[in-house]
């Protein structure tokens, strides 16, 4: 018999989000359409569809799919939709949010990520986000409220400058325990009572910082 061909990078991508739970197909639809190996350092593009986090500049790191989709899936995003993120990085979970919602804020405090993320989202057609370089905790007033926001960084505790700027009925995940060893996934709802919490998973993810980096 002949020997089978292992399927392609992209559809083992694809297949191992659904093994792992992800069963949202918009987000599917997303995470296919767009190219993560656009958003990865050039050494590591042989590798931008395993499941695993690669490092960037500035110390950072682009998330593992399968986060970027639960995230993601769990955010709930609709297309009529204004998502605020904390830390753009590489611009992969902004581009996957571009296909999903209206628009995007991406708030970056490295100048070096902010300028190369804008660059490879207007490369692959995400003309509905902006990437601002900035504090992610001291968002200028006249930003305005989010339907959704997502934080890409581990952060100790919710900040009321986050919570405060979601609109009602609005939804916020982030990454929340140590800077240090594992997170813990929260997802905020906004309601008429108040926030309903719910832990989800365990992660990790390199620390939020505030204020913008003096150099890089």
């Amino acid at each position: 018999m002949p020997a089978v061909q292992n399927p392609p990078e992209k559809m083992m991508f694809q297949l191992n989000l659904r093994r792992r739970g992800i069963s949202d197909q918009a987000v599917l639809r997303a995470m296919e359409e767009i190219p993560r190996d656009a958003f990865v350092a050039p050494a590591d593009r042989a590798d931008a569809y395993r499941d695993s986090a690669l490092g960037i500049a500035c110390g950072q790191t682009i998330s593992q799919p399968f986060v970027v989709a639960y995230m993601t899936e769990q955010l709930q995003p609709q297309k009529h939709h204004r998502v605020l993120e904390i830390g753009t990085g590489s611009g992969y979970q902004a581009a996957i949010l571009a296909r999903l919602c209206g628009h995007v804020l991406s708030i970056e405090r490295y100048r070096t990520l902010a300028d190369s993320a804008r660059a490879r989202l207007e490369k692959v057609g995400c003309d509905n986000v902006e990437v601002m370089l900035g504090d992610g905790f001291d968002i200028p007033a006249g930003g305005g409220d989010f339907d959704r926001i997502i934080v890409t960084a581990a952060i100790e505790q919710i900040p009321e400058s986050l919570t405060q700027r979601l609109e009602p009925g609005g939804i916020l995940i982030a990454p929340v325990g140590p800077h240090q060893g594992v997170q813990t996934l929260v997802r905020l709802v906004r309601t008429e009572a108040g926030f309903e919490r719910k832990e989800l998973v365990d992660v990790r993810f390199v620390p939020a910082l505030p204020g913008i980096a003096r150099e890089l």
